[in-house]
């Protein structure tokens, strides 16, 4: 199956100035997976760069996971004036992903709140606890319990 490459148009439009020209920090987590976001204002066009490299080679051609890492950003109209860096470690791609597009969230929220609606009604800026369950000792796996013989 194929992923949907329909985008929507963006519903939120960042008011604030790119003037300013500060920097902004945020951090998604998901999983074991950690992303640090540097929101940088750019008059070049807007670029996500993770780990140094451009989205779409950092996921290999993994449509789905590189659509999943932006989806915040293309929900707002003005974020192309923006560059974000983004440091991710930790987890495997899924959950990489998903920290990214919480970071980013994060980040366009701190630089104007009033988006916020929009991104909290989508749900990404809601932090997934969901996470790996630990193994119990004596049990093969956290849920799994040997076999019981009577004789």
């Amino acid at each position: 199956m194929e992923p949907e490459t329909n985008i929507e148009q963006p519903k939120a439009v960042i008011k604030g100035s790119s003037s300013n020209k500060k920097m902004i920090w945020a951090t998604g987590r998901r999983k074991s997976a950690i992303a640090q976001i540097q929101m940088v204002p750019s008059n070049n066009g807007g670029k996500i760069k993770i780990n140094g490299q451009s989205v779409e080679g950092y996921f290999k051609g993994n449509q789905k996971q590189a659509l999943v890492a932006t989806q915040s950003y293309q929900l707002v109209k003005n974020a192309s004036n923006f560059d974000f860096n983004v440091k991710v470690t930790g987890g495997g791609i899924t959950g990489q992903s998903e920290a990214i597009r919480y970071g980013i969230a994060r980040a366009l929220v701190q630089f104007d709140p009033k988006i916020k609606i929009i991104l909290r009604k989508e749900g990404y800026l809601t932090r997934d606890p969901r996470a790996v369950e630990r193994k119990k000792s004596g049990q093969p796996k956290a849920r799994k319990r040997f076999q019981y013989s009577k004789r």
